[in-house]
């Protein structure tokens, strides 16, 4: 194996060696892809993060050179220096297949043993065993593109907000525990024995802290933690754009946001937005699409049907309205040429969503086949009907329920039908801001009302009277945007009088001495002028995912964890050193079922 020496640097990357540098001398280092030794000709294809290029030995090679590059294997790391010239056989798949280097200095610098996986473009591996070995599978191209976007996007992130008058502030990944809707990541300290820091689930109090400060405008590319179990879109630890402005408004805070989503589209997607986008209210968002993150790419929009069918003899109906629900439907236009088969998985997937079941009816050639029109009298049959604008072609999709099981099953059924039915284009962007969500959401297992956002949320000022004797009316100043059925980013104008905080924590639960242990700190500094002021923050995780047309976020993190937590390269977590724990003060008792 060759030492790397000082005259050894590269001069090009490989996927940057082009017909303008014919004639000239490079050098070149990376990785073996492959080698083809065809007797007198051996050809190795040199890759790094710019992509392939390749390197030729021949009969003019020096003898050592040829023999050392007729040891290399897939993966070897390889020092390269030659003369660039034209390639005999051209290949058109490449930016390099025009050209080749011709040989004269060569060093294997690392030698590899066989990897696991190939290390090849849209690898069809099993994902626990790319994450077992991730440092190879962040070897493969479309890989290094996903983690160079995300660079690309961080980077205008940065230069958006600088060019806005925002100033780049970093908050604590030590704090004291504040209760933000997850469990806390604690941390043991070892000078305050017996005492914990938590891992931040965002940077909320600290940036509000910031406008209590006077900075006025601040951002950071903030990393959050939340010990929660997983979904596919959720990471434990995870990155948030985060931002805050003082002395402002919601209008405010969605202009400078749109201008941000619309910088990134001009810059990195090379695609032009309209702006302003669309805004709808969490009520409107929930009667339409039965969702408060709705995919507006597509209609199928959900109808009440509840006062048609409230008298009628049908008790599935009647009885869903009569224990407060209701009956709503969506009308899937051109299902009806889903199968029996088809509606009975529709079916099964409103059941996951805890419906009892599912009504359907739809129409082809004229022809109405129904699980429910018989049970309907002939009056109510057509005023559903024409509330629902059935066509040929249509499929009537009904849910009778209570309101929270309609709504979820409905609008979880709109996504699948139009997936089912080829509506979801990909290269299509449509935006949407969810405004006016609750203030509060009751839990029926705690008898108790909960922030839907966070306890700092400021109420509608319209609804501020009803907050002691109608919680569950009362609005918040909170807005979502929304892209494609995801959740991009969310946030609020915040609280900013002490009588309002107070009053929040006492309407949650949480009494002046509570209050005052958790957030005391926070509480002391609304005695020295707090200023107005509001912000968001966007999951840079799902953002990049989404506008790389990606379904996986854990293809833009470069070290992500798996679904319990943890993460396979290094298998963390593990045990901790019995001594250490000691010196912390903390033992350990297993929990875990014998």
């Amino acid at each position: 194996m060759d030492i790397f020496e000082k005259n050894d640097k590269r001069t090009h990357y490989c996927g940057t060696v082009t017909k303008e540098l014919i004639g000239k001398r490079v050098c070149v280092l990376g990785w073996a892809q492959k080698q083809r030794d065809l007797g007198s000709l051996i050809f190795i294809d040199l890759r790094d993060r710019s992509g392939i290029v390749q390197l030729a030995f021949d009969e003019n090679t020096d003898r050592k050179i040829f023999d050392d590059a007729f040891t290399v294997r897939a993966e070897f790391v390889l020092c390269a220096k030659g003369v660039v010239r034209e390639r005999a056989t051209v290949n058109k798949n490449i930016p390099t297949g025009d050209v080749e280097i011709a040989v004269d200095e060569f060093k294997i610098l690392g030698k590899a043993q066989t990897p696991p996986f190939e290390i090849v473009e849209n690898s069809d591996v099993k994902a626990d065993l790319r994450l077992k070995h991730r440092y190879l599978d962040l070897r493969r191209p479309d890989m290094q593109r996903n983690i160079i976007a995300r660079s690309k996007i961080v980077n205008l992130t940065r230069n958006y907000f600088n060019e806005n008058g925002f100033i780049d502030i970093e908050t604590p990944n030590l704090i004291r525990p504040t209760p933000e809707g997850a469990r806390d990541y604690l941390v043991p300290s070892r000078v305050h024995n017996g005492k914990f820091y938590a891992l931040p689930q965002s940077p909320q109090i600290y940036k509000q802290l910031l406008m209590y400060s006077g900075f006025d405008r601040y951002i950071q590319i903030a990393r959050c933690f939340r010990d929660e179990d997983l979904r596919a879109d959720r990471q434990p630890e995870f990155t948030q754009i985060d931002m805050e402005i003082s002395f402002t408004d919601e209008d405010e805070i969605i202009a400078i946001n749109e201008g941000y989503i619309k910088y990134l589209f001009d810059n990195f997607m090379n695609k032009e937005l309209t702006v302003p986008f669309e805004r709808i209210t969490w009520r409107d968002a929930m009667d339409r699409f039965g969702s408060d993150k709705p995919d507006m790419r597509f209609g199928f929009e959900l109808k009440d049907l509840s006062d048609i069918v409230k008298n009628t003899e049908f008790k599935v109906f009647a009885g869903a309205i009569a224990n407060g629900g209701s009956v709503r439907a969506i009308n899937v236009k051109g299902g009806a040429k889903f199968s029996r088969k088809e509606i009975d998985s529709l079916t099964e997937v409103a059941k996951t969503y805890k419906a009892k079941g599912m009504a359907w009816l739809k129409m082809v050639n004229g022809e109405i086949s129904s699980s429910y029109a018989k049970f309907l009298a002939d009056g109510e049959n057509k005023a559903i009907n024409e509330k629902m604008e059935l066509c040929d072609g249509d499929l009537l999709l009904i849910i009778a329920d209570k309101n929270k099981i309609v709504y979820d099953s409905l609008g979880a059924l709109r996504c699948e039908c139009a997936k089912r039915l080829g509506l979801l284009n990909p290269n299509e962007f449509k935006f949407v801001w969810v405004t006016e969500f609750p203030l509060f959401e009751y839990s029926e297992e705690d008898g108790r009302y909960y922030a839907m956002h966070h306890p700092f949320t400021a109420p509608m000022d319209e609804d501020y009277e009803f907050i002691d004797t109608d919680p569950g009316r009362v609005r918040a100043r909170a807005y979502d945007i929304v892209l494609n059925g995801t959740e991009l980013g969310g946030g609020s104008i915040r609280i900013h009088t002490t009588e309002m905080q107070e009053h929040m924590f006492s309407i949650l639960g949480i009494g002046k001495e509570d209050a005052n242990e958790k957030f005391g700190f926070l509480l002391e500094a609304f005695k020295y002028g707090v200023p107005p002021h509001g912000g968001l923050a966007f999951g840079l995780d799902r953002l990049v995912t989404l506008l790389l047309g990606l379904e996986d976020i854990r293809d833009v993190i470069a070290f992500p964890k798996v679904q319990n937590a943890s993460e396979l390269m290094s298998k963390c977590p593990s045990f901790a050193n019995p001594d250490d724990l000691k010196e912390l003060g903390i033992a350990v008792i297993n929990t875990e079922e014998e």
